[in-house]
């Protein structure tokens, strides 16, 4: 018979502290595996009867797919199987203490109880709970020894992203938001929209104890291809229909919106976008971080090499689908590798960006950040791309458009998987990983790596650069050339450079030299063509000449993209000898904004915040937007519409702040008008009670 529904005292405040989930939102149990929680319910313990409860998770829970577990009470909790102890009885209630073993089954769980004595058996709903991965027990596989790296990695929701170029590295802050209202239930929502879900439910479930199979899910589901998953992306520099990648500053807007919509993928995202929701996930408890690394390249074919085109005049042209960008944004996740032995255990890269397929679907991931740095591209999941993207060979050629002739201009084997960058635990700073990915640049072993993974994937017989058709063996230039900055790098103002050309040879040399500009996207896609010069020159022997150029304001206001990034390129006909290929990708500042907090910040007391924005050129800004969120600071995202600015004119924008926590918490604020886009800066409060 059933019994009636007793009522059951969760203990939320006391399991949440124990469980390091204080700070979820919900009314509902939130704990972690591994651990024991303790619950009250009412009814009397009859001296002859006996407990049994049963933990359900899944749309069929079964025994067989440890989907369903029973048990009963026991003098000791047990270590590797689900299990209840009495803490104490009274004649009316009864309190339970009750652990997970450290490899559970994550999600929600219907908790019920069986009870019979004397031949009578009744069964009564105790309620559900949600059980997450456990960074703190040492027999979990997400298991992370360093407390400091547990709070960074799985309880801070603010982040620093990385951007710009190798030569010139910006960052920004991200709400992570992994705690904010039901953000757990729309990750649990992404597993079960998930194909590898909707394809055999039952299996699914019964794999979402290993951190392996639930990050390789989620990096298909963040990102919108072959399942409708949370974000669409969009490189084109054209942003209609949606919003710009750029304008994002936290996971949780962009969450919610696929949920409200009914699970439609929101437009749009690019990479640190896709990262950056990856990195929301770490609400089920595995510890997660963003990386960035510069220069990185996108390998579409599997051969370690990615291959760049320009014709004639020196524009960098769409052939083939190998890129390089300028930085690329994935995930690393800690957990342990029993597939691949203790080894390879520790960081895991997983990258939600659609790039290339794995396994017939766009995922990424888990790859062993150790197998990267040795050159073991033959391990799970998806080496040889993440190697390529860190250690590929570049070669740039020149592609003739009416024959179809391709000639190598020159190949570099160092461009490649430059600054690799992340936030520091505890600190707004960056931190160089680099050396965690790959020896020493040119140093003996790491060619030793490379050439281990050529082999590997067959390519050794290969000949390297030059083995397509048509092409030539590089021939050493007669002349180099680079470009180099000659003045500030900002929005609203001229561009000017300097194009150095040297003679290296002992006679003279007649050089022509088609110079263009574009602006492009961070991937390098070149979007709108911004301006074109040529010129002629003989250089003596040995001579190095100085040519200054100029970029107005006027001729690449209207075509920038939102990223700021101009590529300038100079192809170089040498006569009688070989062409040289001269670029640089150009990052341009925007104005900075200032944010000032006018007293102290205290719990539950109104603070007024100042913005200071001066409009640094000579043309009138309109259609300035406001946009600033913080957790614990203020509900949801503040927009403020600022007054159209005068050239050189500086505004004071006021808004109040009630804090609603103590403790170091961080204020976003996004600034937009019609001449600079997303203009981002944050700031640090240090909330006192």
């Amino acid at each position: 018979t059933a019994a009636s529904q007793p009522s059951t005292n969760w203990h939320l405040k006391e399991n949440a502290r124990e469980h390091h989930t204080s700070k979820f939102s919900s009314k509902e149990l939130v704990v972690r595996r591994g651990q024991a929680f303790v619950i009250t319910f009412n009814g009397a313990e009859q001296p002859d009867q006996t407990l049994t409860f049963i933990a359900e998770t899944g749309p069929k829970p079964s025994k067989q797919h440890k989907t369903q577990v029973t048990f009963g009470i026991s003098s000791t909790a047990s270590k590797d199987s689900w299990s209840a102890v009495l803490q104490s009885a009274s004649s009316n209630s009864v309190s339970i203490s009750i652990s997970s073993p450290p490899n559970a089954i994550i999600g929600r769980y219907k908790l019920s109880i069986q009870s019979s004595s004397s031949g009578t058996s009744s069964s009564a709903k105790l309620g559900t709970f949600v059980l997450l991965f456990n960074p703190w027990s040492s027999g979990d596989d997400v298991y992370l020894s360093n407390k400091a790296e547990c709070e960074e990695y799985v309880l801070e929701e603010f982040g620093i992203i990385f951007a710009g170029n190798k030569n010139h590295i910006s960052s920004f802050g991200w709400n992570f938001g992994q705690f904010q209202g039901d953000i757990l239930d729309v990750c649990l929502d992404m597993m079960d929209r998930s194909l590898s879900y909707r394809q055999d439910p039952i299996t699914d479930v019964s794999r979402r104890h290993d951190p392996r199979h639930v990050g390789r899910v989620l990096s298909a589901m963040v990102n919108a291809n072959d399942d409708q998953g949370v974000v669409l992306g969009n490189w084109s520099g054209n942003y209609d229909g949606g919003k710009n990648p750029s304008s994002w500053t936290g996971s949780v807007e962009i969450l919610h919106s696929w949920k409200k919509s009914g699970f439609r993928p929101v437009r749009y995202g690019q990479c640190w976008v896709f990262a950056a929701v990856l990195t929301t996930g770490k609400c089920l408890g595995i510890p997660t971080r963003t990386i960035t690394n510069f220069s990185s390249a996108h390998d579409a074919d599997r051969n370690l090499r990615v291959d760049e085109f320009y014709d004639a005049s020196g524009n960098h042209l769409e052939r083939g689908a190998d890129s390089i960008w300028n930085f690329h944004v994935w995930n690393e996740s800690w957990f342990s590798r029993s597939d691949l032995g203790p080894s390879h255990s520790g960081w895991q890269i997983l990258d939600a960006t659609p790039q290339e397929e794995s396994e017939g679907i766009y995922q990424c991931g888990p790859a062993s950040r150790k197998a990267i740095k040795e050159g073991e591209v033959e391990l799970d999941y998806d080496c040889p791309f993440v190697f390529a993207e860190v250690n590929a060979d570049c070669m740039y050629w020149n592609y003739d458009t009416s024959t179809g002739k391709k000639t190598l201009i020159f190949s570099e084997s160092n461009e490649i998987g430059k600054s690799i960058s992340t936030k520091a635990v505890g600190r707004d700073d960056r931190v160089d990983v680099t050396s965690d990915y790959k020896y020493e640049e040119g140093s003996k072993k790491e060619r030793e790596v490379f050439k281990k993974a050529r082999k590997t994937l067959g390519l050794e017989d290969k000949f390297d650069p030059t083995a397509a058709p048509f092409a030539e063996v590089e021939q050493k230039p007669d002349i180099s050339g680079k470009f180099k900055v000659a003045g500030p790098l900002e929005v609203g103002k001229d561009l000017h450079l300097n194009l150095i050309l040297e003679n290296l040879e002992s006679d003279a040399k007649t050089v022509h030299v088609n110079m263009t500009a574009w602006s492009t996207v961070y991937t390098r896609r070149p979007v709108h063509g911004i301006w074109k010069d040529s010129l002629s020159v003989t250089l003596s022997p040995k001579e190095e000449k100085l040519f200054p150029l100029k970029i107005p304001y006027t001729e690449y206001q209207q075509r920038l993209t939102t990223d700021n990034s101009i590529q300038v390129t100079a192809l170089c006909h040498v006569e009688g000898g070989v062409q040289v290929l001269v670029q640089r990708d150009i990052i341009l500042e925007n104005p900075t904004i200032e944010i000032q907090i006018l007293g102290e910040a205290k719990v539950n007391k109104e603070v007024d915040v100042e913005v200071i924005f001066t409009n640094p050129i000579d043309s009138e800004v309109t259609g300035c937007v406001l946009q600033v969120q913080g957790n614990d600071l203020l509900i949801g995202i503040l927009e403020i519409d600022v007054p159209s600015l005068k050239a050189g004119e500086k505004s004071s924008t006021k808004f109040k702040l009630t804090p609603l926590e103590k403790g170091p918490k961080h204020l976003l604020l996004n600034f937009s008008c019609d001449k600079f886009a997303n203009i981002k800066t944050f700031k640090m409060v240090n909330v006192i009670d």
